[in-house]
Formats: structure tokens, sequence, C-alpha cells
């Protein structure tokens, strides 16, 4: 009965992916006619065949035979379609020999796998029409920027070493902390660039500053900051997002802590929420009227990869590292208020999880607390700088009005809580 459930599978398989080949042909009248329905439910079949008797000859070289034999079949016809249309596509004859495979996979027993792989591809083949008009769209610098993030990424990032130079302050400096930083501010600008230009320049923007603010606030902010500088007509709706994305870090913050140190939720709730709440709702409003009513004029989009601001970006978290480090060994738990507002002029995360850390053994956890909501407050207030330098007078004074106010929240609750 296992044995009938598994070739059902198979039959199923094929039917799926002959459904729709059989419904591409009928759409395309210059398309491949090598099979339809019944034709994949039979190569589905037959690879599922093939499978059984090798397995009971206990040779995998029999289901290799049957495969090449098949190839040989679909290659003919191939070429004889070939000579007649002149169309050089192989979708349909490498989908029938992708089919035969899933059908030897389904008899075998992985059915799981053999499923998987079989929606991939009716899906794969369905997406005809979108896939190719993405790769149309995509220019030469595009393809460029995603090679070099990749290599700087995938390439470069795990051979670096993962341990600091020499005694302290020295040993502070990570290569590969710093550098998944550059990473980090390189694909969050590649991600908003690709927001941007596949959603439009109003909705992307409002996509970029929601999902941006969850890995970094200070790369949405310098990539928005330098958007809006090049398009005036923009920089309310960019503003906008920049405000959103540094609400949107607040939370963030109190996940990060909360999986290191529990306790410290609780003291870090009411300061964090009142800021999020101050930033989010005037933040959101201003992305909603600025999608109701629409701005006029486009982004200028130069660069997708900024790789040169990303290496300057590193160079100062590395600067930061390096002094923080040394105040520590200097002061010790007396330091820890100056580290923590050295550090959130760079990055707020690395602060945040190493005071979660010590909570309850180096420090106090009223000290780890404070210490968290200063580097918040700090970073929060180098965002509305950096939106001022970077982006222009009238941009910055929007995004660092709307920051100072969720500052004085948190400085409030600070202090009288």
């Amino acid at each position: 009965m296992e044995l009938f459930v598994r070739f059902g599978v198979a039959l199923a398989l094929g039917l799926m992916i002959g459904l729709e080949r059989g419904w591409s042909s009928q759409q395309d009248p210059d398309a491949s006619h090598v099979g339809g329905l019944r034709t994949f439910g039979l190569m589905a079949v037959l690879g599922g065949l093939w499978g059984l008797l090798s397995q009971h000859f206990e040779s995998a070289a029999l289901l290799g035979f049957g495969f090449l034999a098949l190839a040989g079949l679909l290659v003919t016809t191939h070429v004889l379609e070939v000579r007649e249309t002149h169309d050089l596509g192989m979708t349909t004859t490498v989908a029938a020999l992708v089919t035969f495979a899933l059908g030897a996979l389904a008899v075998l027993g992985e059915l799981v796998i053999a499923s998987a792989v079989a929606v991939v591809t009716t899906v794969l083949l369905g997406l005809k029409p979108t896939l190719h008009g993405l790769v149309e769209g995509i220019e030469r610098r595009e393809l460029h920027a995603a090679f070099k993030l990749l290599l700087i990424s995938v390439v470069m990032l795990p051979v670096l070493p993962d341990h600091g130079f020499g005694p302290p302050p020295w040993d502070a400096l990570n290569p590969t902390a710093i550098w998944w930083l550059v990473v980090l501010i390189a694909a969050i600008s590649f991600a908003g660039y690709l927001a941007v230009k596949l959603a439009g320049p109003r909705l992307g923007v409002a996509l970029t500053s929601i999902f941006g603010g969850l890995a970094s606030s200070t790369a949405v902010t310098l990539s928005f900051a330098r958007l809006g500088r090049s398009s005036p007509a923009m920089e309310k709706l960019l503003a906008a997002g920049i405000v959103v994305a540094s609400g949107i870090m607040f939370p963030r913050v109190l996940v990060e802590v909360g999986v290191v140190e529990p306790g410290l939720v609780r003291g870090l709730a009411l300061p964090l929420g009142v800021m999020f709440a101050i930033s989010i709702v005037p933040g959101v409003a201003l992305l909603r009227n600025g999608l109701r009513q629409g701005e006029k004029g486009e982004l200028a989009l130069k660069n997708p990869f900024e790789l040169g601001a990303a290496l300057k970006f590193g160079a100062l978290i590395a600067l930061i590292m390096l002094l923080a480090n040394v105040l520590h060994g200097e002061l010790g738990d007396r330091g820890v208020y100056i580290l923590a507002a050295i550090s959130g002029l760079s990055d707020v995360d690395a602060i945040s999880l190493s005071l979660a850390k010590m909570a309850g053994g180096e420090i106090e956890p009223e000290v780890a607390r404070r210490g968290i909501v200063l580097a918040v407050l700090v970073n929060t207030a180098t965002k509305g700088v950096l939106a001022l330098m970077v982006g222009g007078l009238r941009m910055g004074a929007r995004v660092l009005f709307a920051l100072l106010v969720a500052i004085g929240g948190g400085i409030a609750v600070l202090v009288f809580v």
C-alpha cells in the first residue's frame, strides 16, 4: 500500500507541473509542445518505475540509464522543434527532466523533498512574465552593486579574524564586528534603493523606514538624509521616514535586552515605551499624509551601493570602540555612563547588550538600566544631528524637533520615575 501511495504522489507531482506547462502552451502559441498534463504525469510515473527498478536490482546505474534515455528523446524532440519554430527555449525540456527525477524521488521514499521541489518548480515556471520583467528592469550598476555587496559579506566577512589585537584597549578592535556593521550599513542602503525603485518613491520610503528601523535606524537616517538633500521635493516624506525608523529602534532595544536579561525589561519598558509613542505617532501620521497626498518630484537615486559612506561609518565605529574600552578600563563602574554616552554616538545595540549581560554581576541592574536609556537618548540625538548635517537645515530641523521631543519624554521618565 505504501508503494501505491508513493506512485500516487509521483503522478500528482507530474500532473501539477504538466498542468502549468499545458496552460502556458495554450496562452503562448509559440511555446514548446514537448508535453502537457498527460505527458508530464507519465514522465513522473516513468521516473518512479526506474527508481523502483534501480532499488530492486540495487543498481543506481539503472536509474541513470533511464534518465539518459529520456534526455536523449527530449533533446531530439527539441532539435526538431527548433528547426520548425526557431525557438531555442529549453524550459519545458528541463522541466520534463526534473519531473522524471521527482517521480523517482517520490517512489524511493523522499516524499517531502519531491513535493517541495515540485511546488517550487511549478511556481518558477508560472512566474515567467514576472521574472523576465524583473531582469529587464535591472540596470548594470544595480547588478554590480549586488555583486559588490555579496563580495564584502559572503567572501570577506567570514575570513576576517574574530578577535581584538593585543592587550586592552586594542582588544576592542574586532575586525569581524566592525566589518559586520559596514556590511549592515551597505545592505540597508541597497535595500532602501530597491524598495524605492520597486514600490515607488512614496511607498518605498515607508517600507524602508519600517523594516530598516528593525536593523539599523542610523543607516536609514544616513541614507534618507542623503536622498533628501538631492531630492528636496521628497524631504518631508523622508524626514517622516527617519522619525519612524528612529521610533522603531526603542522596542527593538527592549526585545534585545529582554533576550539577554529579562529582569531589565520592566524597568526599561516605561522610558522606551514613552519615547516610542512620542516618535512613532507623529512619524506614522506624516508618512500616511505623504502617502495619501503624494509629493511632487522623484528621488535622485545615484549609487545603490554606497561603500564609501559605509566605510567611513565603520571607521567611526572602530574609533568609538577604542575610546569606550579605554574609559571602561580606567574608570570601571563609574565609567558606565560615559561608556554608554560614547557608544550611543554610533551604535546602541552593542552597549545595550553589553550592559544587559553585566547587570546583576559587574554592575547593578539600575546602573545598567540608566546606562541603556542614556545610550538610547544619545543615539537618538545623534540621528537628529546627522539628519541636520547631511540632509540640510529644513529636513534636519523637522527630524531634530521630533526626536528632541521624544528625548524629553525619556529624560522625564528617567528623572522622575
